[in-house]
């Protein structure tokens, strides 16, 4: 069985999953995750603040009428995620894990406004081609897009171009909702080295950009009035985020909307 095959090797989506208290995780995953909680205790705590940020995005795109969403490298669509808070949205959900894509369908079951790709979102123009782009979106509309928790397992160059290929195929008046890690340029710690080599040994090295360099990068989009705002300053009375939790490196994530 496909589960069989890939069960000893962790995924970063399975590995998130299980971080949310998801279950669609295997032993392997959950080791993952808490040899990562040894090195970098506050994982677990920005995990939770990325997956508030799209919660919260996601209603306030669907307060301004957005009414179809494509998400990229989703991982589970489980706890809170886009079709179960805007239920009558047309979602299509993307990830290149066969194992999540398999999970993703069956979770979303006959639900005839959301589907399931498995795909690289290095290969963006093959997503926006596919079947259930075609059959549920339409992009000559405006589209709210997910490229949330994701552009750290990116170079800055794939970064560029797939926000340059979304400006393009996205209507007027699109939004992404994105997310950026930063940290202190040139911090590093032993614990954090570790933490990186893990991910280069899984095949997905893990990157940090400055705020500045992702200013850059999201052009021809721009961010809103709100601008780049630390995740650490939003929900402040949910596990708020200490200096300890910036793990001696000033770790930092940004949240940002974007607009065509």
């Amino acid at each position: 069985m496909l589960e069989d095959q890939v069960a000893l090797i962790p995924n970063a989506a399975r590995v998130y999953d299980f971080l949310l208290g998801g279950t669609h995780n295997f032993a392997a995953d959950r080791e993952a995750a808490k040899y990562m909680m040894s090195l970098l205790p506050s994982t677990g705590k920005w995990v939770r603040r990325l997956r508030a940020f799209m919660h919260e995005a996601v209603l306030e795109l669907a307060n301004e009428g957005f009414d179809q969403f494509l998400d990229l490298a989703s991982g589970l669509p489980t706890r809170e995620h886009i079709h179960a808070t805007v239920p009558h949205a047309r979602v299509v959900y993307v990830d290149n894990d066969p194992v999540v894509a398999v999970y993703g369908t069956e979770i979303l079951g006959n639900n005839p406004n959301a589907r399931y790709v498995r795909a690289d979102i290095r290969n963006l123009a093959a997503i926006l081609e596919s079947p259930a782009v075609r059959e549920l979106l339409d992009s000559s509309r405006k589209v709210a897009i997910g490229f949330n928790a994701v552009s750290c397992f990116l170079t800055e160059g794939e970064i560029g171009n797939i926000l340059h290929v979304l400006y393009d195929w996205a209507g007027p008046g699109s939004k992404v909702l994105s997310s950026f890690e930063t940290k202190t340029d040139g911090a590093m710690t032993p614990k954090l080295q570790q933490f990186l080599a893990m991910f280069d040994n899984l095949g997905s090295p893990y990157n940090f950009v400055t705020r500045e360099r992702a200013a850059e990068l999201i052009r021809p989009w721009t961010h809103d009035a709100r601008g780049f705002r630390p995740l650490s300053e939003m929900h402040s009375t949910q596990d708020p985020i200490a200096f300890h939790d910036r793990e001696d490196v000033g770790l930092e994530f940004y949240g940002v909307i974007l607009q065509k």
